[in-house]
């Protein structure tokens, strides 16, 4: 090989090299660029994963309307949006997707409930029980503020003596569809001979009030006793024992609401099962953002569609 021809062959074999660096370079640069739009596109995801359930948490969440319990102010299918803000944040009571309950933390409230307000909340449990195994969510209207006495009067409530108007869209019905299983024995307070329409006079208790206790009023009692925590028993001779102690008085301490469907010859509510303590309250009802029916099953998506109430979508809940 001459010397001409050897400078070619390494001018050729440095041109090669050259040309292969740059292509080197551009691969490793576009694989970086995709790493990073990736880890853009993760922690966008992430963030707006993050930030829902912040808002679902405390803010505000979507529920749907089960029963007509309700009717006419909510129709089975309706699905809300649920103010959690405005009576108090609250850390979760359970594990996500479990019963299992968990230590709770509540904030302060931006308003009190008010008289009429439509509100959900974390059921009680039946009338003699402490609480209810499962966390099911109910809806209805509030009627007795702590303090209030309430009083249900051939079928008209009072409050505190005054007569409530009517909610506009409450269901006036004769007869009770889906409740008569329920005798009127097992209303609240057991004992207490009420019916669904002549019901009360019952105070609704407020935090810091004295109760007093006997062998008269302590199946009436007992239960919110345990509820707060607290034991409660009463010896062959009558004496109420709370803690083991006896006692004579109880001091309320939380506050407690008394509810009311607006269908209410087929509601079960705060007549048969009690009142609602403060801690259970969740939030106010806001919005029907859909409504249909969801008695249709779901795979059949285009007749369901065809039901779709669009003169309720984007009602605000009175």
């Amino acid at each position: 090989m001459d010397e001409a021809s050897a400078d070619k062959e390494q001018d050729s074999t440095a041109s090669g090299t050259q040309s292969q660096q740059p292509a080197a370079q551009g691969s490793e640069q576009g694989r970086k660029l995709t790493r990073s739009r990736m880890m853009s596109f993760a922690k966008t995801l992430l963030f707006t994963i993050l930030v829902a359930l912040l808002l679902k948490t405390f803010v505000i969440e979507a529920y749907r309307i089960p029963s007509g319990s309700m009717e006419n102010t909510l129709l089975v299918g309706d699905f809300l949006f649920v103010n959690k803000f405005v009576y108090g944040m609250r850390t979760p009571r359970y594990v996500p997707l479990t019963n299992l309950a968990i230590p709770s933390i509540s904030f302060p409230a931006l308003k009190e409930v008010r008289r009429g307000d439509v509100v959900v909340f974390e059921f009680p449990g039946d009338r003699d029980k402490l609480s209810d195994p499962e966390s099911i969510n109910y809806v209805k209207r509030c009627i007795g503020l702590p303090g209030d006495t309430v009083h249900i009067l051939l079928g008209r409530v009072f409050v505190n003596g005054r007569e409530l108007e009517i909610p506009p869209h409450a269901r006036a019905s004769d007869e009770a569809e889906g409740i008569g299983w329920r005798e009127e024995e097992q209303l609240f307070p057991p004992g207490s001979k009420f019916t669904i329409d002549d019901y009360g006079p019952l105070g609704v208790p407020k935090r810091g009030e004295l109760v007093e206790l006997s062998p008269a009023t302590f199946d009436r009692w007992k239960a919110l006793i345990r509820q707060e925590g607290h034991t409660a028993d009463i010896t062959r001779e009558g004496t109420v024992l709370i803690d083991g102690v006896p006692s004579s008085r109880y001091t309320i301490q939380r506050n407690y609401y008394f509810v009311l469907g607006d269908n209410r010859d087929n509601s079960l509510d705060s007549r048969y099962w009690g009142f609602v303590p403060d801690d259970n309250l969740i939030g106010e009802a806001l919005i029907i953002y859909w409504s249909w029916d969801t008695e249709l099953p779901a795979s059949n998506l285009w007749q369901r569609f065809k039901t779709v109430r669009w003169g309720r979508i984007g009602t605000l809940i009175r």
